[in-house]
């Protein structure tokens, strides 16, 4: 009913950027707080928040990505961006992209994307 579609992961070397994106897709009313989530390689079920967004803006971020992260949020397109500079090794990891009180059809639920892997070579 709805789908969280992730872009813009992949390889990169310390000191460089990337910008992942993610599109919630459907019939959606309205969606609450939209964030991106990340789970370290070797570390099971611990998924650590990134930064969030509500839908009038209101952001926060983990310590270790504050001055090098940036969220944003397109609401017309129901998309959150997520600008990544001077990436660090520890850094690596799988970037879930989360959508919390999507509203379709009177009905709010939470949704995840199906994550997508950033690398950052040292």
């Amino acid at each position: 009913q709805v789908e969280l579609v992730e872009s813009g992961g992949g390889l990169v070397e310390a000191g460089g950027s990337l910008r992942l994106s993610c599109a919630a897709a459907g019939s959606i009313a309205s969606i609450g707080v939209m964030g991106w989530y990340r789970q370290a390689p070797g570390i099971p079920k611990q998924r650590e928040l990134v930064a969030d967004i509500n839908s009038g803006g209101l952001t926060t971020y983990a310590d270790s990505v504050k001055g090098r992260f940036t969220i944003s949020r397109d609401n017309a397109k129901n998309t959150v961006y997520l600008q990544m500079n001077n990436l660090k090794p520890e850094d690596t990891a799988v970037y879930y992209c989360a959508a919390d009180e999507v509203v379709v059809a009177g009905t709010a639920d939470n949704y995840w994307g199906q994550g997508i892997l950033v690398t950052v070579s040292s």
